[in-house]
C-alpha cells in the first residue's frame, strides 16, 4: 500500500510502514552481516527500498504524507544512539584526545570546504551550473563547500558500537572531532545563511564577525556548562531516582535527562544530539550507568533503525539512471563531489601525529555526511540557491559516502586486527 499520493497519514498506513521498518531493518541487517559487513549498511539499504522512490512505503520525502511524524521518530532514534554511545564513553579517555580530535576536525572542515568550493567553480566554467549569475554561483560555491565539511557520527558510531570498537583509540578520536565537526558545521552553517539572507535583501551584510564569535562562544559553553552542571547534579539526582519503587523509572529518568540536555543543545543553535551525547558522557559517572545502558537497549533496539532507514529512503534512484539525458551533468557533478568529499575527510585522519593510531581509520569514520549533509543540503534547496538538479547531484553525494563508510570501517579495522595478531 504505496503512501506517495495519499494526502492523509492514517493508523492503518503508520502501522503499516512501522513494522516495514522494523522488519526489513533487521533482516536486511541479518543480511549484511551473513556478508561480514555492519549491519547499519543492511538498514540504510532497506531504507532505500522502503523510501519514495521504489515501494514508497515509507515517507521520505516533506510532501509525502506521514513524513514529519516518521521524522520525529528518527530525529528520536539518533538521539537515543548519541546518548548510548555517550554513556559507553569516558570524558576523561575523550579529553585525552581533544587536542588530537580538534585538528582532525578543523583539517576536516576546512579541506572538504576548499575542495568543494573549487569543485562548483570548476562546474561554472565547464557551463554544467547553467547559471550566469555570477554573485549566484559564488554563493552556490560557497553553499556546496559547506555541505561536504558535514561529519555524521551517527553512521560511524552505529558501526564501531556494532563492531566493539568503541573503546578504541581510534573511535574516541572520531568522536571527539564529530562533536567539534558539528560545532564547526553550526558556525559555517550561520555564516552560510547570513550570506544567503544578505544576498537575498540586497544589503551586502549579514554576517559580521561579532556574529560568527556569538556563535562559537554559544557552542563551546553550552558544552562546557552542560557536562560541569550536570557532573554536579547527575549523581544526587540519580542516587534519589533510584531508591524510588515505580517500575521503569531509572530508564524514564535517565531518557528525560537526555532530552532535557538535547532540547537546551537547540536552544544554543546546536544540533540535539550533540545534547544528548552530552548526556550520555554526564550519565557515565554516576552509580546507575550499567543499569541504565542494560535498560535503554531494547529501546534503542526499536528507535535507531527508524534512523538509519529514513536516512536510506531519501535517496532517489532514479538520479542514478544514466540513460537519462538529464542525469548525465547531475552524476557527473555528483561523482566528482563524491570523490573530493571522500578525499578530504580521509586525509584528515593523517593530521594525526599520535603513534598506535591507524589513521585511514579515523579518516574513513569521519567520511559519511548522513542525516548533517542532507540538512545542509536543505537549507541551499529551502533559500533557492542549490535547483533541484544541483540538489539531487548533492544528495548522491551525501548517499555514497554514508554507503561506502561502514564496510571501508570493516575493512579496515579487520586489517588492523590481522596485522595485530601476525605481529604477536
Amino acid at each position: 500500500m504505496s503512501i506517495e499520493e495519499s494526502g492523509h497519514f492514517s493508523v492503518e498506513q503508520f502501522f503499516l510502514a512501522l513494522v516495514c521498518i522494523l522488519v526489513f531493518s533487521k533482516i536486511f541487517g541479518e543480511l549484511a552481516e551473513r556478508i561480514k559487513q555492519p549491519s547499519v549498511l543492511g538498514e540504510l539499504v532497506a531504507g532505500v527500498i522502503l523510501g519514495g522512490s521504489v515501494l514508497a512505503i515509507v515517507p521520505s520525502v516533506s510532501t509525502m504524507a506521514g513524513y514529519d511524524t516518521f521524522h520525529l521518530l528518527a530525529e528520536v532514534g539518533v538521539a537515543i544512539l548519541l546518548f548510548e554511545i555517550g554513556l559507553e564513553t569516558d570524558l576523561k579517555d575523550l579529553i585525552k584526545v581533544g587536542f588530537t580530535s580538534t585538528l582532525v576536525a578543523i583539517v576536516g572542515v576546512v579541506l572538504p570546504f576548499a575542495l568543494g568550493f573549487g569543485s562548483i567553480i570548476a562546474f561554472e566554467h565547464m557551463g554544467l551550473l547553467g547559471g550566469s549569475d555570477p554573485n549566484l554561483n559564488l554563493l552556490i560555491a560557497i553553499t556546496a563547500g559547506a555541505t561536504l565539511t558535514a561529519t555524521s557520527v551517527g553512521i560511524t558510531a552505529r558501526v564501531l558500537s556494532d563492531m566493539n570498537k568503541l573503546q578504541s583509540g581510534e573511535a574516541k578520536i572520531i568522536l571527539g572531532a564529530a562533536v567539534i565537526d558539528d560545532i564547526l558545521g553550526l558556525i559555517i552553517l550561520g555564516v552560510v545563511s547570513g550570506l544567503i539572507e544578505a544576498s537575498g535583501s540586497g544589503d551586502g551584510g549579514g554576517v559580521s564577525t561579532l556574529g560568527v564569535g556569538i556563535i562559537v562562544v554559544k557552542a563551546f559553553g553550552f558544552l562546557i556548562v552542560a557536562i560541569l552542571i550536570g557532573n554536579l547534579i547527575s549523581k544526587k539526582l540519580f542516587n534519589l531516582v533510584d531508591m524510588m519503587r515505580v517500575r521503569g523509572v531509572l530508564l524514564l529518568s535517565a531518557l528525560s535527562f537526555a532530552f532535557i540536555f538535547a532540547f537546551l543543545a537547540s536552544l544554543v543553535g546546536l544540533a540535539p544530539i550533540v545534547g544528548a551525547f552530552a548526556a550520555g558522557l554526564v550519565l557515565a559517572n554516576t552509580n546507575q550507568f550499567k543499569a541504565i545502558e542494560h535498560n535503554l537497549k531494547p529501546v534503542s533496539d526499536f528507535f535507531t533503525p527508524i534512523f538509519f532507514i529514513m536516512v536510506g529512503a531519501a535517496v532517489d534512484v532514479s538520479v542514478f539512471n544514466p540513460f537519462v539525458s538529464e542525469n548525465i551533468p547531475i552524476l557527473l557533478i555528483a561523482l566528482i563531489l563524491f570523490v573530493v568529499a571522500v578525499i578530504g575527510k580521509f586525509v584528515a585522519g593523517f593530521a594525526i601525529f599520535k603513534k598506535g593510531i591507524n589513521r585511514a581509520v579515523v579518516g574513513v569514520g569521519m567520511i559519511p555526511r548522513g542525516e548533517v549533509g542532507l540538512i545542509f543540503a536543505q537549507v541551499g534547496l529551502t533559500y533557492g540557491v542549490f535547483n533541484s538538479q544541483l540538489f539531487s547531484a548533492v544528495t548522491v553525494m551525501v548517499m555514497l559516502t554514508t554507503f561506502i563508510a561502514p564496510p571501508l570501517l570493516k575493512i579496515m579495522f579487520s586489517k588492523g586486527d590481522d596485522t595485530a595478531e601476525d605481529s604477536a
